[in-house]
């Protein structure tokens, strides 16, 4: 069976529990009285989510190229804010774009997708080579052999990452340049790559992850104002309380198996990238000095406040199934 109909399968399941959720939590935030203090920011959270939701479930329905899509264009956006935040020049900026890019295209060519014939110009086959071949038993069947990133693959990251510090003579701050790029290599454009590798596991870790960040406020306001469950995670967001670690637990488990893809590992791997994405996140805005990655995102600012407990499930999904 074909990966595009797998994650096509995948996505078709999603839908109807997708769009209940979503219909359930339009309906109670319209009827919110006034007097609630966060009415409207709850409001502007539903339409993101009502927009984000089929925009997500489309690419990845569409298969290995729409998840490429999906992958890039998150990419590119993600690693803009990152740039920003952190202070990296233009050349470090340049190798996270290219990285956004490339590395889910080389994904693409690993999970053995071909262009249409209408596209037949398109070739990404070639970028295979940025990868080794692994033989791995009772791996995904979506992908049968997997291609994992080899020593050759993290060699060329990081001579990349650090090309323009050296050619810029920069001593004064070229090993924090070169480090920062290096964690945006590896924390946006190689997290997203399980985009396209996971196939249908992608569609239920991004359910999941979904659900997981809701539970993990209602949980927080619910039990999170008293008692043992108040106490927070980390200094990084004392906002962040086990009370939500508590949420988060139960509606990624509920999410996992409303999707049909309920499993101990995959649920934990997802669990631990709602929990410690969001305050790895924290961690970089706290040193850069700002609250919010962006402000263009209604209800959360920008796209890394909304996908970074994604940018850690991700990975953490990949190697549990791959």
């Amino acid at each position: 069976m074909s990966a595009a109909l797998l994650a096509g399968e995948a996505a078709a399941r999603a839908v109807p529990v997708v769009a209940g959720v979503l219909g359930a939590g339009g309906v109670a935030v319209a009827a919110l009285p006034a007097r609630v203090r966060m009415r409207a920011e709850l409001r502007r959270r539903w339409r993101t989510w009502a927009f984000a939701a089929p925009v997500f479930l489309g690419a990845l329905w569409a298969g290995p190229g729409g998840a490429f899509l999906l992958a890039a264009g998150l990419g590119v956006v993600a690693v803009a804010e990152y740039a920003r935040m952190t202070g990296l020049p233009r050349g470090e900026r340049a190798v996270l774009w290219a990285a956004a890019v490339l590395l889910p295209a080389a994904a693409l060519a690993t999970a053995g997708w071909r262009p249409p014939a209408a596209l037949g110009a398109l070739d990404v086959s070639g970028m295979v080579d940025l990868f080794g071949t692994v033989d791995l038993p009772g791996t995904l069947d979506l992908l049968g052999t997997v291609d994992l990133l080899d020593a050759r693959t993290v060699g060329a990251l990081l001579l990349l990452a650090v090309l323009p510090a050296l050619f810029s003579g920069d001593a004064g701050h070229g090993f924090t340049r070169a480090s920062r790029t290096v964690f945006g290599l590896l924390w946006i454009p190689l997290s997203l790559t399980g985009l396209v590798l996971l196939g249908d596991t992608a569609v239920a870790v991004g359910v999941a992850v979904a659900f997981g960040d809701v539970g993990a406020w209602c949980g927080g306001t619910a039990l999170g104002r008293r008692g043992p469950l108040a106490r927070p995670l980390s200094p990084l967001s004392p906002n962040k309380t086990w009370a939500g670690v508590a949420g988060s637990a139960a509606a990624t488990a509920a999410g996992l198996a409303a999707v049909g893809a309920f499993a101990p590992l995959l649920w934990a791997a997802v669990l631990t990238g709602c929990v410690l994405g969001d305050l790895l996140e924290s961690m970089v805005k706290r040193e850069s000095g700002v609250k919010d990655a962006g402000t263009w995102l209604p209800g959360f600012g920008g796209l890394l406040d909304r996908v970074d407990s994604l940018l850690l499930a991700l990975p953490m999904a990949m190697a549990v199934t791959l």
